[in-house]
């Protein structure tokens, strides 16, 4: 395991899906965490109960990343509570696959404030408070719709392969300073919203997967400790994808 040990993290959409699983993960490595929320409060009692029950210390933090003074107030409790933050997993995100032609500017503007808007202005947030303490690592949760085309994402994946290039530039502002910034893409990592889809089970999800298997949190948790840790000290600006192999496949 990569070794984190009394180091600070805010995680963003942690109540649910990939952000509980690496708001536990890095707790499972000794990280003390900021669990936020905007509307799974239940889940995020839920990743703090499970942290602090394996004999963690996690802090809940609610807020809508939409709007920029939510940003900042949502990274402000964080170190109010925590005492620094050292990590920002940038995680709090919405998917609408929906036509094209369907897109309204409403279903645009959800997917742009929150995925894009949200990343982009607590990283600034935390930031500030890095440059003080002369350290810190930002990770931003993209997806593999950044890298490869699908049907009825075009608003979505403009998100994504937007949090990549933010990703690349903000790594190479901050290059000089120590502080590194890079992404994470997962593929068809199995979370509850996947069993709303008509007809889906993890079989034909295994099937559609080069290593025969769907993904997991846990998957992802591994590799934002990995680019956390000082093991990755030699990496910023990257995307590492996550998805047994999906967009690798011809």
């Amino acid at each position: 395991m990569a070794d984190l040990q009394g180091k600070t993290a805010l995680v963003t959409g942690a109540g649910i899906a990939i952000g509980q699983g690496v708001a536990i993960g890095l707790a499972q490595r000794g990280v003390r965490v900021a669990v936020h929320y905007s509307h799974s409060k239940n889940g995020a009692e839920e990743t703090v109960r499970q942290i602090e029950a394996a004999g963690g210390e996690a802090i809940l933090v609610a807020g809508d990343l939409r709007f920029v003074p939510e940003c900042q107030r949502v990274v402000d409790e964080t170190v109010s509570g925590l005492g620094g933050i050292d990590i920002l997993v940038n995680n709090s995100g919405v998917t609408r696959a929906v036509p094209f032609l369907e897109t309204t500017e409403e279903l645009y503007d959800e997917q742009f404030d929150l995925n894009i808007k949200g990343y982009f202005f607590c990283a600034q947030r935390a930031l500030g408070y890095m440059l003080e303490a002369g350290r810190g690592t930002i990770v931003n949760i993209t997806s593999v719709h950044g890298e490869a085309g699908a049907a009825h994402h075009a608003a979505y994946a403009g998100t994504k392969g937007a949090i990549i290039a933010f990703t690349r530039s903000l790594a190479i502002e901050l290059a000089a300073t120590g502080i590194r910034v890079n992404a994470i893409g997962p593929g068809l990592i199995e979370v509850p919203r996947y069993f709303d889809i008509p007809d889906y089970t993890t079989e034909i999800g295994a099937a559609r997967v080069p290593v025969q298997r769907v993904g997991t949190p846990t998957d992802i948790a591994n590799a934002v400790a990995f680019l956390a840790s000082d093991e990755a000290s030699f990496i910023t600006g990257q995307t590492l994808i996550v998805d047994g192999g999906m967009i690798a496949r011809m």
